[in-house]
């Protein structure tokens, strides 16, 4: 057959279609590359920090490094996937990340090991915003409801594979590797990623005119920095004077970020979104929620294996899966009643994670150490059902006031404040257990388990101030 001949249009169709859905296979499979990494190291925390020799300061960098350098860097790797295209950024993203990875799994201390979690999410930064703008660019209009619907299922999954994987390979010990496979599985994973998008991905062009406030990046990168390392150096070395001084550091640069945004002529938050009392409003609600719920899920699992004694395996599935089955049911039951419910959604998800976690208090006040594991199952299951139902719901709410075309800027910095609430969360809810542990895990737990009541009940105190419904969809 000649080379020549057209293809008919019912197999141009069939191949356009083929390749579109080719291109979210690539772009899914990146984001739960990103969310399982996220939670990885949640349950084998403790069996790494053995292993290496690290200690509580490894436990503590362990989560925190990763969502440090993805939250900081999130706004920045959209910004450059605008300038340099799409495809690009997504290809030097999953490849840096998989690199990355490996380095984790050799590496042969603990200091390597934390340069590879902050790689991780140094590059996982310039993966993670592109798949958005890829799909919107790629699916009709009409399509694009059912390549987004997709995201849901297949992200609740990773949120439960993350735990479970790691706590299956800590026990497996396969090849007498121990914890090392959690990475090293992502070098196969991520090589796969790569040669689909580098086949599938279109090669849409940047766009050179948009510039990029490389000031802005760093006073930001900076203020965090030295706000979390601050954070970790103090709680376990006693608070000597360069910690003070480095979270008083990272204050002045966060108000001299703020300072930046509002005078930059391409500023990474647009000015105008701050000013919106409603969307300012969510960031607060975000960052407090995300940054709770991400310490509690790290001191429970060291409250189950230092505390009672649990295996990898045994604290995964008392523990932690209960939480993942709960945020997994409660986010496909919330989402057909954002519309309805509006912020009424979010201050649900509030009170339910409230009321898990003052039952969650009860069991372990009333019991002690003499706990048993699967006492904790119901508690730990209610405060899954609350984070899935504000997960979603925050940031659908959050968005109910802001103008269509700022819709991108405002989504993009809602999940760096979710990147930068897990690296804050864990690294403050753990340093609260290591400074409060000294013969009583159960006294410690139950102080964690105060400050993240607290903080929810603060939270809720805010509520009110979010727009009272989601963002309307365009044509409806």
């Amino acid at each position: 057959m000649s080379l020549g001949i057209a293809m008919p249009a019912e197999a141009r169709v069939a191949q356009v279609t083929r390749t579109m859905w080719l291109i979210l296979i690539a772009v899914v499979m990146a984001d739960a590359l990103d969310l399982m990494d996220a939670t990885l190291t949640m349950i084998a925390a403790p069996t790494i920090a053995a292993n290496l020799g690290g200690g509580e300061l490894l436990i503590k960098w362990l989560g925190s490094a990763y969502a440090l350098a993805l939250g900081s860097l999130l706004v920045v790797g959209g910004r450059l996937g605008d300038r340099f295209g799409q495809r690009r950024t997504f290809l030097i993203g999953i490849a840096g990340f998989t690199l990355a990875s490996a380095a984790c799994g050799i590496a042969p201390n603990s200091a390597v090991l934390i340069a590879g979690r902050l790689l991780q999410g140094g590059f996982g930064a310039l993966l993670i915003p592109q798949g958005v703008a890829v799909l919107t660019s790629t699916f009709p209009r009409e399509m694009l409801g059912k390549a987004f619907s997709a995201f849901g299922p297949t992200l609740a999954v990773a949120s439960v594979a993350g735990p479970l994987l790691g706590a299956f390979i800590v026990t497996a010990n396969i090849g007498g590797l121990s914890w090392r496979p959690m990475f090293l599985i992502n070098v196969v994973i991520g090589s796969i990623g790569f040669v689909l998008a580098w086949n599938v991905m279109p090669r849409t062009p940047g766009d050179r005119s948009v510039v990029l406030d490389g000031v802005g990046s760093g006073l930001l990168s900076a203020a965090m920095l030295m706000l979390i390392y601050g954070l970790i150096e103090g709680s376990t070395s006693g608070w000597a004077p360069i910690d003070l001084v480095a979270i008083l550091c990272g204050l002045v640069c966060f108000a001299a970020f703020g300072l930046r945004q509002a005078r930059a002529a391409n500023p990474l938050i647009k000015p105008s979104l701050l000013a919106n009392r409603g969307f300012t409003a969510g960031i607060i609600v975000a960052l407090g929620f995300f940054s709770i719920v991400s310490g509690l899920g790290y001191v429970l699992s060291l409250f189950l294996q230092q505390g009672m004694g649990l295996t990898a395996v045994e604290a995964a599935l008392s523990g932690i899966a209960p939480m993942a089955i709960g945020i997994m049911v409660a986010s496909f039951g919330a989402a057909p009643l954002i519309e309805r419910l509006g912020r009424r959604l979010v201050l649900a998800g509030l009170v339910l994670t409230l009321v898990g976690v003052a039952g969650l208090w009860v069991v372990i006040a009333v019991q002690g150490s003499a706990v048993g594991p699967w006492s904790l199952t119901l508690p730990v299951f209610v405060i899954g059902l609350g984070m899935g139902c504000g997960f979603g719901s925050l940031f659908a709410i959050a968005l109910g006031d802001i103008d269509h075309a700022e819709a991108g800027s405002a989504s993009g910095s809602l999940s760096a404040v979710q990147q930068l609430a897990a690296a804050i969360g864990s690294a403050a809810i753990t340093s609260i257990w290591f400074r409060s542990m000294t013969a009583d895990v159960t006294g410690a737990m139950i102080t964690c388990l105060a400050v993240v009541a607290i903080v929810l009940v603060a939270c809720m105190a805010l509520v009110g101030l979010l727009p009272r419904q989601a963002a309307a969809e365009d044509g409806h």
